[in-house]
């Protein structure tokens, strides 16, 4: 029976001929236990072992190589941004990939003990505009629909009433006003949403540096 070494443990593994043949040239690289499928099964399960509920998002963290061997469709130009926490408030992460051609440009990441998904995304945005010169003309994505609303549509309308809103506090306030300073001061870039978790492999690739506070290899 034909042997392989995984690429994330480096545990020999046997993969049977049957399975070799019925996917000519099919060269396995990771053993049961670190296979991405393996792997998204787990995070949807949870360390609990029970399933989630229907309509959750799917978080598979997975290692960079990983969603670069699993996802190739989406977008190739773009600064890809996600962010979230676990629990959500609890301790979290954001990541920001800047892509051009399909070949990485830069990348950032970073983590706080005590946040939540919504500071979370707005600071991958804010690490994306970072990134940039301000002549740059590219194309912010990210799966944050409020993010990506709360610049596009609501935050004009808050500053010009002393930063006030309806209905109350502007949450992340501080953060708000960092982004959209950002925003203005690259008049060539913009910011669109992505759906998640939909073979966009970028945007998997933002969540990966996202999550990569969960893990031990990046």
């Amino acid at each position: 029976m034909p042997s392989f070494k995984c690429k994330t443990c480096g545990t020999p593994f046997d993969v049977g001929e049957a399975a070799l043949a019925k996917y000519p040239g099919w060269q396995p690289k990771y053993c049961r236990e670190h296979s991405p499928k393996q792997t998204g099964k787990f995070r949807r399960r949870g360390q609990s072992g029970q399933r989630r509920r229907p309509g959750n998002v799917r978080e598979e963290n997975l290692t960079l190589a990983q969603v670069l061997e699993k996802y190739d469709g989406g977008p190739q130009d773009g600064v890809f941004t996600d962010g979230s926490s676990v629990p959500n408030p609890g301790p979290g992460g954001w990541g920001a990939v800047w892509v051009e051609d399909g070949e990485v440009k830069e990348q950032r990441h970073g983590q706080e003990p005590h946040t939540t998904n919504n500071r979370m995304e707005l600071m991958a945005l804010i690490e994306a505009y970072r990134m940039l010169p301000d002549d740059a003309r590219t194309t912010l994505l990210s799966d944050s629909r409020l993010c990506v609303n709360t610049i596009n549509k609501w935050a004009p309308g808050w500053e010009a009433k002393g930063w006030k809103k309806k209905g109350g506090e502007i949450k992340n306030l501080e953060l708000v006003q960092e982004l959209l300073a950002l925003h203005r001061a690259h008049p060539d870039c913009s910011i669109e949403w992505i759906a998640a978790h939909s073979g966009n492999r970028w945007n998997e690739y933002a969540d990966s540096l996202a999550t990569a506070w969960q893990r031990t290899e990046l």
